[in-house]
């Protein structure tokens, strides 16, 4: 089990809505992430300390002709293969029309959870409509309204119960290999990556079935570096043509990422970064996964002087504030740097892995903050009493003060980057907490 919930349902009958309500209201972490719209389609969102990935499928279908149902079906089943969780939603002013009962038995075909989620119950009358739902043949029915929340509470007690406890994950992950996972959008050469990696060589590579149909782990082990490929599987499996490939392409790197230690972001050279990379990134430091960024094609690219310099500056300037990333340019098909892209990964995981006692921590931030105190706030000085890092699987530091309220955002930062300077943290997110001692 993991933890992607997905929103169905046919159009206008509310999903984005939803997806607002359930990211935005519940104090779902809003992205500072420059870059990152408000009209994303998939994020992070919490309820009572529990997060979760959301998508709200509706974002990509783009005709509307007769195209556009079958667009839907084929959304639907792929968020159906893909999502933990579904929540099909339907509209009680119009009840059950032909689509939504082609949902129904598609969705009661799966062996997934299905929450059907009946919108705009704002009076006790519709809410009486709403039994009708029953007739197709789901166990659970929540009433609610997105546009004023009402009955949302309940419904998000229910999802969450679905997903399961991240302290599972973490012990019998621990033991295991580095999971790393290639993402981006379609075309970009996640396959051709995956491919010269893997080489034509199979004897050094295993296939280790997952638990979904077709995931795929490939077990790579070569020149002293060992560890899976997540999910290769979809990045090799030739597209139907009739499924939306961007679609497909997003859900399957959500996947990835909820399963990885370090996301490879692959990129078109001659297109550069753009706003569904950042989106990915954003997830990937919300996820604190490590991150290494792959250009390629590079070798398609017209060179003047400084012209690797001069992009990779490009792309950290979008990438900030987090932009103490590796950025490595290569060429699949001809195969360069690719050994260059596994040691620099195998690196952003140790440095993901790294531990610093306590003792060397409060010496080094005693200094540092010698050298320049935060600020002090209507005559009042933040006194640190002492630091540590806390266990898990990313970087994260506590600091124990006076007044935690009075430290500002750009003296977090100043800490973190002194930290990177010292400690080596590059690719990977780091999390700094200030709390009352």
């Amino acid at each position: 089990m993991g933890n992607i919930v997905a929103i169905v349902g046919r159009p206008n009958v509310g999903k984005s809505t939803l997806f607002n309500r359930l990211m935005g209201e519940f104090k779902a972490i809003v992205d500072d992430f420059s870059g990152v719209t408000r009209d994303r389609h998939y994020g992070k969102a919490e309820w009572q300390d529990k997060e979760y990935t959301l998508i709200d499928t509706g974002g990509y279908v783009h005709n509307s002709t007769d195209i556009f149902e079958v667009a839907i079906r084929n959304q639907v089943k792929i968020a159906v293969e893909e999502a933990d969780v579904v929540l099909f939603i339907v509209d009680v002013q119009v009840g059950i029309t032909d689509l939504d009962s082609a949902f129904a038995n598609l969705l009661r075909r799966s062996k997934k959870p299905v929450l059907v989620v009946v919108n705009k119950c704002d009076t006790f009358e519709k809410e009486h409509d709403s039994y009708e739902f029953y007739s197709m043949g789901f166990d659970k029915l929540f009433c609610i309204s997105s546009g004023s929340g009402s009955g949302t509470g309940e419904l998000l007690d229910e999802i969450i119960s679905l997903i399961p406890d991240e302290d599972l994950k973490i012990t019998e992950a621990e033991e295991e290999l580095p999971k790393i996972a290639v993402v981006g959008r379609p075309n970009v050469g996640k396959s051709s990556f995956v491919n010269a990696l893997l080489g034509e060589d199979r004897n050094i590579v295993t296939d280790i079935a997952g638990t979904t149909r077709d995931t795929i782990n490939s077990h790579y082990n070569f020149y002293g570096k060992e560890f899976l490929l997540v999910d290769t599987a979809g990045i090799r499996r030739k597209k139907k043509v009739n499924e939306d490939i961007e679609f497909y392409s997003v859900m399957r790197s959500l996947r990835a990422l909820e399963n990885c230690d370090i996301a490879i972001l692959v990129l078109d050279a001659q297109l550069g970064l753009d706003q569904q990379d950042l989106n990915l990134v954003a997830l990937a430091i919300k996820n604190g996964k490590g991150l290494v960024i792959l250009v390629n094609k590079w070798d398609l690219m017209s060179k003047e002087t400084n012209t690797a310099r001069n992009f990779e500056m490009e792309i950290k300037e979008k990438l900030k504030p987090f932009d103490d990333v590796p950025i490595i340019f290569t060429s699949a098909i001809d195969k360069q740097r690719i050994h260059k892209a596994v040691e620099v990964t195998m690196q952003v995981y140790e440095n993901r892995t790294r531990r610093i006692t306590t003792s060397k921590l409060n010496e080094f931030i005693e200094k540092i903050m010698d050298a320049y105190p935060p600020p002090s706030n209507k005559g009042k000085f933040v006194k640190v009493k002492y630091v540590t890092q806390l266990p898990g699987r990313s970087p994260k530091f506590v600091f124990f003060c006076n007044l935690p309220q009075y430290v500002p955002d750009s003296y977090k930062r100043y800490l973190e980057n002194k930290m990177r300077e010292e400690y080596d943290f590059k690719g990977v997110p780091m999390t700094i907490y200030f709390r009352k001692k």
